[in-house]
């Protein structure tokens, strides 16, 4: 019993972390979807795209049931850089990445559904490649999450909204008093003032 719950609840986490993550592109213009706000280029739509391989390898093909419909990069491919898949090139469009991403997640889906939580996978690159459904699981959530983070901040850079769905701060102004208060504590714990 303790089986199933552990594996809904994980699924329902996951589920709810996605739609957090493609809320972030509410709203938001194709420039800003694909600029880079970090000095390593990260961008929203990027994100989505690095998380549609995410899926469909961890919950698709380490555990025997790989998405047939996409052919997945390979770290042992000549030139192999992971930074390849986390920017949209100008001939990639906006609903081809987020469909990618939402058939992902539906095969993802499909798999959590069918397999049980002790269903046997293998991850060659990490230190303890013999897996569990729920050892892949918890990685996709975390990694899921964390980008969906990452996107949340994406977001306010780009055009200051923020949450999930995204909405205008209310209150610029005390948005602006709020984050002096915030720069003047680090400040004074800094031994700046």
């Amino acid at each position: 019993m303790i089986d199933e719950f552990a594996k809904g609840y994980l699924h329902d986490a996951l589920r709810s972390a996605r739609r957090s993550l493609l809320a972030t592109l509410d709203g938001l213009s194709e420039f800003d979807a694909r600029r880079p706000l970090t000095g390593t280029g990260t961008n929203v739509l990027g994100l989505l795209k690095h998380l549609s391989i995410t899926e469909a390898r961890y919950l698709g093909e380490v555990v025997g049931r790989p998405l047939r419909s996409v052919s997945l990069p390979r770290f042992e491919d000549p030139g192999y850089h992971n930074r390849d898949h986390l920017w949209v090139r100008p001939e990639e469009t906006r609903a081809d990445i987020v469909a990618a991403y939402q058939r992902a997640g539906r095969h993802a889906d499909e798999t959590i559904d069918a397999l049980p939580i002790d269903a046997p996978g293998l991850v060659p690159w990490w230190p303890r490649p013999q897996v569990m459904l729920f050892n892949v699981l918890v990685h996709v959530l975390i990694e899921t999450s964390r980008h969906a983070g990452h996107a949340d901040i994406l977001r306010e850079q780009s055009d200051g909204a923020f949450g999930s769905p995204p909405a205008p701060p209310a209150d610029p102004e005390d948005w602006a008093r709020h984050r002096a208060r915030v720069e003047q504590a680090a400040r004074l714990a800094g031994g700046l003032d």
